[in-house]
């Protein structure tokens, strides 16, 4: 459940850090249950407290030093969380202290008495179920988890709880039902299904772009969104970035959602001299709204000038950085074609890419 959980946010490209409170003397299971995980993104365990309230302040006193702006809250125990819930509440803390998937409630309720039967029936009208991730401006929750503490409020069960104390405004986001919390054994057993099911199991996507641009009259080139001083720019509408024009393709091919020339025609003028890092960024919100990730991007660059080899990792720390991976996920390659072709010719640049993209339930 941890390692699932933890992929839905390692794999999302507005996360910075994550940080997990386990129990004490719990040390050994959680580094068996992210084996294969480990990146700097992913910081070291801290121990929890006796509540829910005091496990989730120690986590936001660990990440202090970290200096965030934003904090989302999520419960290791709801692993099929999505991006788009994640996107949702990060969007709303945009104009509110804070924000939570929920669902609202509909089943009927009802008020037992002392035997068991009913007592009354209660209006649903209004009602949500609390979901996670709860998100909050880091400085805000922290002072809130402060004030509660402070006047003995120990046994709030959520953070928007703990906000709601403090008298901040907390906002309603849509969840979704498949984001449960595994509590019960039937819980369990649910989710034991869903990850054997056949239905359930990984997708995974592979695919392929090719982009090619001439050169024109300039100093630079910009190659995985590095500016690269050169005898020559690079002519397109954008600022031809042809790395990743062919990676935005590639991970358009992955899901079956077109090309890049659909999403951003060259008619359109917003996309007049834009930088190529909006097209690789939308191609990737596209990825997850499909519910898939990106397993590992390649790129071959095939030019005679400039020399890549000097930038090579300054691209692959980029293209991480657009896409939200670890940089051992991307490969950033290059070649010529013997003076052979365009290429040969130095007339422009070509690049291959091929991205693999996971879809999962």
């Amino acid at each position: 459940m941890l390692a699932r959980t933890l992929r839905v946010f390692l794999d999302h490209p507005r996360i910075d850090v994550i940080l997990v409170v386990i129990g004490a003397g719990d040390g050994p299971l959680y580094l068996s249950a992210v084996a294969g995980l480990e990146c700097e993104r992913l910081l070291g365990p801290v121990e929890g407290g006796a509540t829910r309230q005091a496990s989730v302040r120690n986590g936001l006193k660990a990440l202090a030093s970290h200096a965030p702006d934003r904090v989302l809250i999520h419960d290791a125990v709801r692993p099929f969380v999505t991006s788009a819930t994640i996107d949702g509440v990060i969007e709303a803390l945009e104009h509110a202290a804070g924000a939570l998937a929920a669902v609202p409630l509909t089943d009927t309720l009802k008020r037992a008495g002392p035997d068991a039967r009913i007592a009354a029936t209660l209006h649903r009208a209004g009602l949500w179920r609390a979901q996670t991730p709860q998100g909050f401006r880091y400085a805000d929750i922290v002072a809130a988890h402060a004030r509660a503490e402070a006047a003995g409020n120990t046994d709030l069960t959520d953070d928007a709880a703990v906000a709601e104390f403090a008298g901040l405004a907390v906002v309603l986001v849509p969840g979704s039902e498949s984001n449960r919390k595994l509590t019960t054994a039937e819980d369990l057993a649910i989710a034991d299904k869903a990850f054997t099911a056949p239905e359930a199991a990984m997708d995974v996507r592979t695919g392929q772009g090719f982009d090619v641009h001439r050169f024109t009259e300039g100093s630079h080139v910009w190659l995985c969104g590095v500016k690269i001083p050169h005898t020559h720019a690079l002519e397109g509408h954008s600022d031809a970035d042809v790395a990743l024009h062919a990676l935005t393709d590639a991970l358009l091919g992955a899901i079956g959602a077109g090309d890049i020339g659909q999403h951003f025609p060259d008619t359109d003028q917003r996309w007049k001299g834009a930088p190529s890092h909006l097209f690789l960024t939308e191609a990737a919100r596209l990825v997850r709204a499909e519910r898939g990730r990106i397993g590992n991007v390649d790129l071959t660059i095939l030019c005679e000038a400039p020399k890549i080899a000097p930038h090579r990792d300054a691209m692959r720390r980029r293209i991480a950085e657009i896409l939200g991976l670890d940089l051992s996920r991307v490969s950033v390659k290059a070649t010529t074609t013997e003076k052979l072709g365009f290429t040969g010719r130095r007339e422009g640049i070509a690049a291959l890419a091929t991205a693999t993209v996971i879809l999962g339930p």
